[in-house]
């Protein structure tokens, strides 16, 4: 595999997560069909057709660089070890919320190299807004075809604290750290899907996003290497440690995002 240049990606990235998006707009515009996996989890042509989108595209950007995908085949973890970098790719995260049409989905595509999320792209495709960033590059926000300007996360600057949670996974063990933290600061929380919470935080909306339920990696690599371009950080709950990616089980322990490790957190 020869040199990945991260700056150069950044766009093709950016254009690629868009054209999806526009593929997913038009499964969304009509009645459409919903499917269950195995696990119960929803699934639509709008997850399948992004998915091969984003599967052509990528091979053609850099056909070296193996993908794995949430829609795609699963590939055994000793074919996957030997990966030195590969695409982590959710074609349509909160494919719950674009049942339900309540707007807050997202694709979300990440690179990464030697189990670090390296670069990520998160686009909303009905708010048409547009997030890429990487911890070594920074962290952007672009509406529409405008302009992507530089984005940072916010510490709270009083007692006052906003917190985004999972709209669809919002468990009791969230509930009561939320109790806890409502003892302390003065708190505000909204219900958000998909990998948008974590760009607000990103962003500057919110200070604090934990999740205690399961996830997968391809929920959070994209939007770990934005949080941290913007300064902020995602990190294991216990640990305090980074996630990792292309592990044997995809799945992930429970984390937090927010403006820094000094956060409050579970």
């Amino acid at each position: 595999m020869t040199h990945l240049d991260l700056h150069s990606l950044r766009h093709p990235l950016g254009a690629i997560a868009r054209e999806a998006g526009r593929a997913i707009l038009e499964v969304y515009s009509q009645p459409f069909e919903v499917d269950y996996k195995d696990d119960a989890t929803p699934l639509t042509q709008a997850d399948l057709a992004a998915h091969r989108l984003i599967r052509r595209r990528l091979s053609d950007l850099r056909g070296d660089v193996p993908l794995l995908s949430e829609e795609g085949v699963e590939i055994p973890f000793d074919t996957r070890r030997a990966w030195g970098a590969c695409w982590i790719v959710d074609p349509l995260d909160g494919t719950r919320e674009f049942v339900n049409r309540t707007d807050e989905f997202t694709v979300n595509i990440a690179l990464v190299v030697g189990g670090r999320s390296v670069l990520g792209v998160v686009h909303a495709p009905v708010l048409d807004l547009t997030y890429v960033g990487g911890p070594t590059l920074g962290a952007w926000r672009g509406e529409g075809d405008g302009p992507l300007e530089a984005i940072a996360v916010r510490p709270p600057t009083s007692r006052e604290l906003r917190v985004f949670a999972s709209r669809s996974h919002a468990g009791r063990e969230t509930q009561t750290f939320l109790a806890s933290l409502a003892e302390r600061h003065d708190l505000h929380v909204t219900s958000r899907g998909s990998a948008l919470k974590a760009c607000f935080v990103a962003d500057g909306q919110a200070h604090l996003y934990p999740r205690l339920g399961v996830t997968f990696e391809w929920d959070t690599a994209a939007s770990q290497a934005i949080v941290e371009g913007a300064g902020g950080v995602l990190r294991q709950i216990g640990s305090d440690a980074p996630l990792r990616y292309n592990k044997r089980d995809l799945r992930n322990p429970p984390f937090y995002v927010a403006y820094g490790p000094d956060a409050p957190h579970p």
